[in-house]
């Protein structure tokens, strides 16, 4: 059975649902009775309810289209017959503009260009099918934009890494949850995930407060990559490539500096364009939907349904026995096999770091630029010191630094490790970035208050005396030139 290449109905594979019910319908009303039962037509034709040659034409497309002969099927021309052409480019120009007009504004105009040319003025049932009829993606690109039109219409290629290790895929999410912070204040924390792309396991992942940062994506990442503890998590090792969006986490210059140091290929996906990541997003769903309606505080419509008591380690804790305990020993359910199963099939070694020290230059360390002075190394308000620094004062050095400990730095010179270096006032103790913004805050704040107070009492004083207040926003009187103090000289090699 073909069709011919003028046309037709079209093949039975191709039917629409619909038009498979109506064929159906007449294959058991007509068809069936006559050509298995062996009854005649006209008496098939007289049960059904159909004219007797209405049965005929049935059974001449069954005979020579099969299935698809009986399949009804509407005109291509349906609304137009009776209407100019003219008059059916303009209803469609007028209904693909932005913002589109109501079908009445269009059926009025329509109506106003026919009686001047002429024409037979089209009935709103006609400029109304005709406005129906549109193609959809037409209609989305020309209202919506190529936005709207790519992300309902375009096809998208969903890659498949060959192996484990060889694509990771990393995104955040804040999460609909609210935990206590070290203040006891209730805060939304987010979660950074790394997710293998050809098994689906979790590679790592890292709970935090505050927005992200590279500092977080780089926690993940080491986590991600080093051995875990855990034995039933044996997910690790370096991926070829990563897949992170254009944030300005992703695209830190640390963060390419770390990848670049691992050999890690960064791949960023298109500008508003997540379907690159959208394996990642789908896990961040089964979080949100099977792990987080059991923790106390838990958002709903952004209210909690419950107090929330839970500190950001405890969720940390309860989101890393989910991955471990649930997600990945269930099998996927697009791979059918659970995600740790399939990262070990096959007994492959990954690519590891040579230490985990250097792991951590790489990703947690932040690099900085700094000269020696002859007082130490001066970074974020502090003073570093170490008594090989002695023989390099003056010379560029570049330091790394911990953001969760700045009591310790270490200096490299001209590429080379030199040493340690420690600040002397909080040796011993841990000191992280986030205490030296407070700190600073704190002081600033201290000043602010002793500044208002001397104002408030200086200008109390000046009431009291009738003595006329100095205006605010007057600005302060030059000091008195002073003559150049003469230099001190330390040494004798300092002199000329």
């Amino acid at each position: 059975m073909s069709i011919s290449p003028g046309g037709g109905p079209p093949a039975a594979a191709g039917l629409t649902g619909q038009q498979r019910e109506s064929a159906m319908a007449r294959y058991v009303t007509v068809i069936t009775p006559h050509l298995h039962d062996h009854l005649p037509l006209p008496a098939v034709a007289a049960r059904a309810g159909i004219p007797l040659r209405t049965a005929q034409r049935w059974l001449a497309r069954y005979r020579g289209q099969g299935l698809a002969g009986l399949a009804r099927v509407g005109r291509s021309d349906r609304g137009r017959r009776r209407i100019a052409p003219e008059l059916v480019a303009l209803v469609e120009g007028l209904a693909l503009r932005r913002p589109p007009p109501r079908i009445t504004t269009i059926h009025r105009r329509a109506g106003e260009v026919a009686a001047a040319h002429g024409w037979a003025a089209p009935a709103y049932a006609t400029v109304h099918a005709i406005v129906t009829g549109l193609d959809p993606g037409l209609v989305t690109l020309a209202r919506d934009g190529p936005v709207a039109y790519r992300d309902r219409f375009e096809l998208v290629w969903r890659r498949q890494a060959d192996r484990p290790n060889q694509i990771w895929q990393a995104d955040h999410t804040e999460l609909d949850l609210l935990v206590l912070d070290p203040g006891g204040t209730p805060a939304r924390p987010w979660l950074t995930a790394i997710e293998d792309d050809h098994s689906r396991a979790i590679a790592g992942y890292t709970v935090f407060l505050g927005a992200p940062s590279a500092l977080q994506t780089s926690l993940a990442l080491r986590q991600a990559i080093w051995r875990k503890p855990d034995p039933a998590w044996a997910v690790c090792g370096v991926p070829d490539v990563l897949h992170v969006d254009h944030g300005a986490d992703f695209t830190s210059t640390h963060l390419a500096q770390a990848l670049a140091g691992l050999h890690i290929e960064p791949v960023y996906s298109g500008v508003g364009r997540p379907q690159g990541r959208g394996k990642v997003e789908r896990l961040f769903g089964g979080i949100t939907t099977e792990l987080l309606p059991e923790l106390p505080g838990h958002l709903v419509h952004g209210r909690p349904v419950t107090p929330p008591r839970l500190t950001l380690p405890e969720l940390d804790a309860a989101i890393g026995r989910f991955i471990t305990g649930t997600y990945h020993v269930r099998p996927h359910r697009e791979t059918g096999i659970p995600p740790q199963q399939a990262w070990l099939a096959g007994g492959w070694l990954p690519r590891m770091p040579a230490t985990l020290e250097d792991l951590d230059l790489l990703l947690v360390m932040v690099a900085k630029p700094r000269t020696i002075q002859r007082d130490g190394i001066h970074f974020q308000g502090l003073r570093y010191l170490d008594p090989v620094l002695a023989a390099y004062v003056g010379e560029p050095v570049t330091i790394r630094y911990d953001p969760r400990d700045l009591a310790e730095i270490r200096v490299f010179h001209r590429g080379a490790f030199l040493c340690r270096a420690i600040s002397p006032e909080h040796a011993g103790q841990a000191i992280t970035l986030k205490d030296i913004q407070a700190a600073r805050a704190a002081r600033r704040q201290q000043l602010r208050g002793q500044i208002n107070e001397l104002i408030t009492t200086a200008t109390g004083l000046l009431v009291g005396t009738g003595t006329p207040e100095t205006p605010a926003t007057s600005p302060p009187a030059p000091p008195p030139p002073t003559r150049p103090r003469p230099r001190l000289y330390t040494y004798r090699e300092d002199k000329p």
